[in-house]
């Protein structure tokens, strides 16, 4: 098995990252668009890449919840342990925004969507960079998801930094959102 958070390919992206870069990686369903989630102005270009408006906000993934401790905090034990608990497809959480990601990030939301990524590249690219990183479907708004890599290049012949090496994993739909204090399931994954 490849240790992709030690890949000299995932080892140049997080480069790429650390200075305001944006890169395509697969997922568990599709391949996403992401980059450091504290810099706004490769969250910008993402939004413009994909003709999406910033007040919809965006998904953070990481690879193990300990990387979104500051946003966690505020949260009591059995919303903590709901969290948690292994989920048998990938699950975007709606939590409460405690005013720790910034704007850009939350869009017009109280909430943010927050994932453990099961997708052995994409968390090893969480690992490697230490942190959560963006991440939104690679497409422009109101096309089809990129499944492929050559597809991501068919939509993005320019604007990005870097694209990774992989492919998508063995989920056939995006990930399911559900809402953490309500448990209203936003969207069926």
């Amino acid at each position: 098995m490849i240790n992709w958070s030690q890949h000299p390919k995932i080892k140049l992206a997080v480069h790429i990252l650390y200075r305001q870069g944006v890169l395509a990686y697969p997922t568990e369903a599709v391949w996403g668009l992401g980059c450091d989630p504290f810099c706004e102005d490769a969250v910008s270009r993402i939004l413009e890449l994909k003709g999406r408006a910033e007040h919809k906000g965006l998904i953070l993934i990481g690879s193990h919840w300990d990387q979104f401790k500051p946003y966690l905090q505020g949260l009591d034990s059995a919303q903590l342990k709901t969290l948690q608990a292994s989920c048998d497809k990938p699950t975007t959480w709606l939590i409460p925004h405690n005013g720790t990601a910034p704007s850009w990030v939350v869009g017009d939301h109280d909430t943010l969507a927050v994932r453990v990524t099961a997708h052995p590249l994409a968390a090893g690219l969480c690992r490697a960079f230490g942190d959560p990183l963006v991440s939104t479907s690679a497409n422009p708004q109101g096309l089809p998801a990129a499944t492929s890599g050559f597809k991501v290049r068919c939509y993005f012949p320019q604007g990005l930094d870097y694209q990774t090496p992989g492919r998508v994993g063995g989920a056939t739909r995006a990930s399911e959102i559900r809402h953490l204090l309500s448990g209203e399931i936003i969207r069926q994954g």
